[in-house]
């Protein structure tokens, strides 16, 4: 009898930490595994600030799939269909054709992708900040205006260079603003001609708060820290639009700026839309406590992509957190052992402990099991926690070494904005040899 065919969709928290546990708990040949994903690295999108920052080094926030699943198969590709009642996935890899994957197992593992709204301007002149290419490329924007402000007699010019626009007050948000401003005023001391009172850094939240995880109290305080640094926070207030870097928000401000980011919110992957997966209303897979798909024996849900009722509180459903993803992972690749074995299947249920983020370095907001924590004990807190959540000793051991060369040599502010467009100086050899 052949083994069944496990497909995971999705290599990020969901999908790498799903089949790490399916790796270990099954038999040899007792089934197959195959993860498919866009990129064939699982990103640990808590360090991603502290890797814009130069805190940590870019590679160690990574994880190759085919180095940490050695066990699977992994397919670098994107998955643009799904026809579970034929049991087969639509394929659609880097280059070439499109083709169909039979599977008899399948899971939805496909996280959020950002949320962004139609706002005139966004999509020429915004970046996210949800995998290691956006953040490496706001480091080195931010250096290199820097370095243009630095050498530019236009004051104007200079103006929109150091001006940072961040929109959402969420997480990402305020951890990547506070950690790449903490950043710019380390390297201001390079620039003659420079101070950190010559940067401006706004933070638009539609929202009247920011950072909601942590409490009220912590969100206040953490205003009340950011404004202390000169970041303007701007709550209850919209982009309006950005067309040409033109940044108007709703509460009649306008200015230009160079860098804009954008970290409104998230959304359900839109690849479920083209599945016959039952969604809810906001495209979610619908699954029930015990992760497995409603209505179907075959086909299991976990992460932000699905909606899974809270067990901790009525009529709820779990909020989208990476907390949730790697706990659910656990469960998920346990059900599907215990499916496969014909055993009972068990519930997911965890109570939200609390919330921790970084502000900066040594700086930090926590509050945890009720107990608030605020500057370097919470940035510590925030630090050992995701240091104990990434995934493989080899990148454990790497972030620890990273934090520890930190503490006897200063931090690296170089621009490598090459890497952006890294053959325009073979291009402009070749024309003036042409």
């Amino acid at each position: 009898m052949t083994s069944p065919h496990i497909l995971i969709a999705g290599g990020g928290y969901v999908g790498m930490y799903t089949a790490l546990r399916l790796q270990r708990k099954l038999r040899r040949g007792e089934a197959r595994i195959t993860v498919v994903d866009p990129r064939s690295v699982m990103t640990y999108q808590p360090f991603l600030p502290e890797a814009a920052a130069g805190s940590l080094e870019p590679r160690h926030v990574v994880v190759p799939l085919r180095r940490a699943l050695r066990g699977c198969d992994v397919v670098t590709g994107r998955l643009v269909g799904l026809d579970h009642a034929r049991k087969v996935a639509t394929i659609q890899p880097r280059q070439g054709s499109s083709y169909e994957l039979a599977y008899d197992v399948f899971v939805s593992a496909l996280g959020s992708v950002a949320r962004t709204l139609p706002i005139p301007g966004l999509a020429e002149n915004a970046i996210g900040f949800k995998n290691i290419e956006e953040a490496i490329a706001l480091r080195n924007q931010v250096l290199d205006r820097l370095d243009l402000a630095g050498s530019t007699t236009d004051e104007a010019v200079r103006r929109r260079a150091l001006s940072f626009v961040f929109v959402g007050g969420g997480y990402a948000g305020v951890e990547a603003l506070a950690e790449l401003e903490d950043m710019a005023r380390y390297a201001t001391r390079y620039y003659e001609d420079i101070s950190p009172e010559d940067m401006r850094w706004v933070l638009v939240e539609a929202a009247d708060r920011i950072l909601p995880e942590v409490g009220t109290d912590m969100g206040r305080y953490t205003v009340d820290r950011l404004r202390e640094r000169g970041i303007e926070v701007r709550m209850e207030t919209r982009l309006e639009s950005c067309i040409g870097g033109h940044v108007v928000l709703s509460d009649g401000e306008a200015l230009d700026a160079d860098t804009i980011v954008w970290t409104a919110g998230v959304k359900a992957n839109p690849v479920l839309a083209d599945t016959d997966l039952p969604l809810d209303d906001r495209g979610r897979v619908l699954a029930a406590a015990n992760l497995r798909v409603e209505g179907l024996t075959d086909a299991w849900a976990a992460g932000d992509a699905s909606a899974v009722p809270d067990l901790t509180q009525p009529a709820q459903i779990l909020s989208p957190s990476a907390q949730h993803a790697v706990r659910q992972a656990k469960v998920l690749a346990d059900n599907i052992v215990r499916s496969l074995r014909g055993r009972e299947l068990v519930d997911y249920r965890h109570k939200h402990v609390g919330s921790v983020a970084s502000l900066g370095l040594h700086k930090g907001v926590a509050q945890v099991y009720g107990v608030k924590l605020k500057g370097w004990p919470a940035w510590f807190m925030h630090r050992t926690y995701h240091m104990s959540r990434m995934p493989t000793l080899n990148k454990k051991v790497r972030v620890v070494l990273d934090w520890t060369l930190a503490l006897f040599f200063r931090r690296e502010v170089v621009s490598l904005g090459s890497l952006q467009q890294p053959r325009e100086e073979f291009e402009r050899a070749s024309r003036r040899t042409g």
